[in-house]
């Protein structure tokens, strides 16, 4: 059993800052398929220089996962922006798109996005000329644009094999007393 990623289509791009992140994800599993659930999980990298201002913007289970073709729409929410420093907020930055199978990443999909301030060249030429003022950022006026035919796909190998034990009820031992 494995499962690999055919392709990732990047949906409503270009969108507004504030828009909703969506992707269509196509897989393709081999026999016998899985009954266990993949957990994607989709990263916005808030400041390059500071790990910490990364946001997981949502995580979701699919699975089982039948042999052959399947698709789903991947839907995430756009990232706080009170999170994300306001000198940042118009650079190039990057999500990662990843999936897990039994706590073990086998794929991470980045993608380049430029965030553009929409019809303002003050805004934009104050970003350059760090000697002129600016007034604070309006995030609805900020255009996501995601830089989906150049992705930068990293797999990692797992034990597709691997099977935990996960003990849902247990006998009492001798001295264990049952609190119902």
């Amino acid at each position: 059993m494995s499962v690999e990623v055919a392709s990732v289509k990047v949906l409503s791009n270009p969108s507004k800052f504030t828009d909703p992140f969506k992707f269509l994800v196509t897989l393709e599993c081999a026999s016998p398929g899985i009954t266990g659930d993949l957990v994607w999980k989709l990263i916005y990298v808030g400041c390059a220089d500071d790990e910490g201002k990364d946001q997981e913007l949502d995580s979701i289970y699919v699975g089982p996962i039948n042999t052959g073709k399947s698709q789903f729409v991947f839907e995430a929410p756009a990232p706080d922006v009170t999170k994300i420093p306001q000198s940042d907020l118009l650079e190039v930055t990057v999500v990662f798109l990843t999936c897990s199978f039994e706590d073990q990443e086998f794929i991470r999909i980045g993608y380049y996005v430029s965030n553009e301030y929409e019809k303002d060249d003050s805004v934009n030429a104050a970003k350059n000329d760090p000697t002129k003022k600016t007034k604070p950022i309006d995030v609805t006026k900020i255009k996501r644009v995601i830089l989906q035919e150049k992705p930068r796909i990293i797999k990692f190998p797992i034990d597709w094999k691997q099977c935990k034990k996960r003990t849902y009820l247990t006998k009492p031992q001798k001295n264990d007393k049952a609190n119902f």
